[in-house]
């Protein structure tokens, strides 16, 4: 699964604020093994039960023991494999196992120093492969994870990850983030961010600053005893004046001029 939704039991081995990438069960044919076994052990115990004779009729409660015996162990490889994980954060990988003994490997990403991948043609046919991990440590907890099912986008998002790649904006997780603007085919990518009503210059939306302000100019007015003034009367230029300015401008201010009378 490539989901921001961690599964039930992988909550514990996460840290605090760790992104989750990739989470995968093995794959099905894990269990193809004790599922043929079962059905085989089945079979035979089927056939000899029809043609027991009272000499042989030990022999018929023998093989079904052992039929019950192989669908324990069925039972048993289906609740180990409901609880192996392969999971893949932006910080780590780690295999989840055991049963009874939960179990954790890890490997830090920044020490994965090669990763690949293999598929035996069984694997290719049924959708799963053997990854080995390489790191700079001589002693390994994550060295081989086998039956991981769809190795090929398995390995391109923990590749992404390591090497940083950004998804392109058609990817899957960029669809959610086209539908918050409208599209402008005249923007890169077809977006362009609302345009404020009473900002001006029809600049972002800041619903609580003021109309001759924005982010940066507040920056700039906690350095500077500047105050915005509009001019022309349109406000469509925004000046900046000092108090000293303002107050020497109208210290020379000596008010309206009244004619003198010839008299």
């Amino acid at each position: 699964m490539r989901s921001t939704e961690v599964p039930a039991g992988l909550a514990p081995i996460l840290l605090p604020g760790e992104r989750l990438v990739t989470a995968v069960r093995a794959h099905w044919g894990k269990l193809a093994e004790p599922v043929a076994t079962m059905l085989l052990g089945l079979t035979a115990a089927v056939w000899v039960d029809s043609n027991v004779t009272k000499a042989t009729q030990a022999l018929g409660t023998i093989f079904w023991w052992l039929f019950f015996g192989l669908l324990a162990r069925l039972l048993w490889c289906l609740l180990d494999w409901s609880h192996n994980w392969f999971v893949a954060t932006d910080k780590r990988l780690l295999l989840r196992y055991g049963l009874i003994s939960h179990k954790v490997a890890m490997m830090p990403l920044l020490k994965v120093t090669d990763m690949s991948y293999v598929r035996s043609i069984p694997g290719q046919f049924l959708g799963y492969g053997k990854f080995v991990l390489e790191s700079a440590g001589q002693d390994q907890a994550l060295r081989e994870v086998k039956w991981v099912p769809n190795p090929d986008q398995t390995y391109r998002d923990i590749c992404a990850e390591i090497f940083h790649i950004v998804p392109p904006p058609g990817d899957e997780d960029f669809e959610e983030i086209d539908d918050e603007f409208p599209d402008d085919p005249g923007q890169p990518g077809g977006q362009i961010p609302p345009v404020s009503p009473i900002a001006p210059g029809g600049g972002t939306s800041y619903p609580d600053v003021h109309r001759t302000h924005n982010p940066i100019q507040d920056r700039l007015d906690s350095y500077s005893r500047a105050v915005p003034i509009q001019r022309p009367s349109d406000g469509s230029e925004t000046v900046y004046e000092s108090d000293d300015l303002k107050r020497r401008r109208r210290g020379a201010d000596t008010g309206p001029i009244w004619p003198r009378s010839r008299d």
